[in-house]
């Protein structure tokens, strides 16, 4: 076989991570088309509102959580990406307050532009990280692609009073961020070769981490609902859960993590595609304050590789829960705003 490699695995890819999803004004033009899943009374979540996952109830102790998610590489080395884009697929699954129990591969290469080694790097890389969530890598699909895609399906299970939606958010709940925001400011870096060490390794290490913090999240009557940070950034994402709550999410600038160069790097120029692609889907939902500089508004709207937990929590047991998930791993875990009455938008202070 005449393998042509290039030097970088991201040069094979027109996008990377969760940058490579769809806009969010051009996904519900082509869902706005399709037919809503039909009423079948055990099917508790479908796709009516943007929630992370489907969920099925199997009976009164059992529910089935099912969700698929892919990508083209955002970084060079093999193993990483692998490790990342498995960690992204089962966040799904814990973002519904589920706990996953198997994966199947999703993967199409260029086989003809990649060594197999490479590939199965990838592949080693993804495995590795259902080895720590405790599940089998079950089987998969693979196919000969123009650009590399690597992904899961992921299948959990939960209780059924244990379902966290995005949307159930109530009035005078806080939020709680469980990891920073600058994965996609990162990735644009890497492209251009100016992301330091220091600041990939902290990207690998917060891309890795497993959102197993959901599960034992869901165990709360406080906790009211629960989404993933990925690609439509914490203001996409957050306006999702402001909609399905039909409330006001405020978020407080100040209080929001970021990683430690997102802030540098932004307002240096190394914003992603997809940060003004968000940004004209939903922009005109919310209300900023006046004079932010356009890079700290599109760090806002940054897309989120695996990124953090957004959960909604009872005001009274924010700041307890908030020092559960900094020792359960996630030292960036922040309460960064509120859920009050008004109209489904974002007001960012």
């Amino acid at each position: 076989m005449d393998i042509s490699s290039p030097s970088r695995l991201t040069e094979l890819a027109h996008g990377g991570g969760c940058g490579c999803k769809l806009a969010p004004a051009v996904l519900q033009k082509l869902l706005a088309g399709q037919p809503a899943a039909q009423p079948f009374s055990q099917l508790l979540v479908g796709n009516e509102m943007s929630d992370d996952a489907a969920v099925w109830q199997i009976d009164d102790n059992t529910c089935v959580i099912a969700t698929t998610d892919f990508f083209m590489p955002m970084v060079d080395d093999p193993y990483d990406f692998g490790r990342i884009a498995a960690t992204n697929a089962i966040s799904d699954v814990y973002a519904m307050g589920g706990k996953p129990i198997m994966a199947l591969a999703i993967l199409g290469m260029p086989i003809n532009k990649l060594e197999p080694e490479t590939i199965g790097k990838i592949l080693e890389g993804g495995a590795a990280v259902c080895g720590q969530a405790g599940i089998p890598v079950a089987g998969g699909h693979s196919i000969d692609s123009v650009e590399p895609i690597y992904g899961l399906a992921v299948i959990g299970i939960c209780h059924p009073s244990q379902v966290r939606r995005n949307g159930g958010a109530k009035a005078g709940d806080k939020l709680i961020l469980t990891k920073g925001i600058g994965i996609g400011i990162y990735s644009s870096a890497i492209k251009k070769n100016a992301l330091p060490k220091e600041a990939y390794d902290e990207m690998i290490a917060s891309t890795t981490l497993l959102n197993k913090a959901g599960t034992k999240l869901a165990a709360s009557a406080d906790v009211h609902a629960i989404t993933d940070v990925t690609g439509f950034g914490i203001l996409g994402h957050g306006l999702e859960m402001a909609r399905a709550s039909d409330l006001t999410l405020r978020l407080k600038l100040a209080d929001i993590p970021f990683l430690t160069k997102a802030e540098e790097l932004a307002e240096k120029g190394f914003i992603t595609g997809a940060s003004g692609r968000n940004w004209a889907s939903y922009g005109e939902a919310i209300n900023l304050p006046a004079g932010m500089p356009d890079w700290q508004r599109m760090l806002l709207a940054d897309p989120q590789t695996s990124g953090g937990l957004l959960v909604a929590v009872s005001a009274g047991k924010a700041d307890e829960l908030l020092r559960t998930i900094r020792a359960a791993g996630y030292p960036l875990a922040a309460i960064v705003g509120s859920v009050e009455q008004g109209p489904a938008a974002i007001v960012v202070d």
